[in-house]
């Protein structure tokens, strides 16, 4: 794989996976608690969910390519827990 295209394709599912994940706490669940309707939270919520193992995948792979230490990895994966994480970590790696 190219020197960069790796890290661009992460950077790509970090950013779906960080607006799957804005959405569905702040769009979808108030919908389900709100208004009473879960179908948002059920299709957001699995959405989410693939891109989230995209992203472990990808992140796992991009230590690898790029020999990230245990630190850096750490950050990435502690960037997907976090509402916004993903855009912060976007401009950082």
């Amino acid at each position: 794989m190219s020197d960069k295209k790796l890290l661009h394709q992460f950077k790509k599912i970090a950013m779906a996976e960080g607006v799957s994940f804005l959405i569905l706490v702040f769009v979808a669940m108030p919908i389900k608690y709100v208004l009473g309707n879960p179908l948002p939270v059920k299709y957001f919520g699995w959405a989410h969910g693939v891109l989230f193992i995209l992203y472990i995948w990808w992140m796992i792979r991009a230590k690898i390519e790029y020999d990230w230490s245990l630190k850096q990895t750490a950050i990435a994966l502690a960037a997907a827990l976090l509402p916004f994480g993903p855009f912060f970590l976007k401009k950082n790696l």
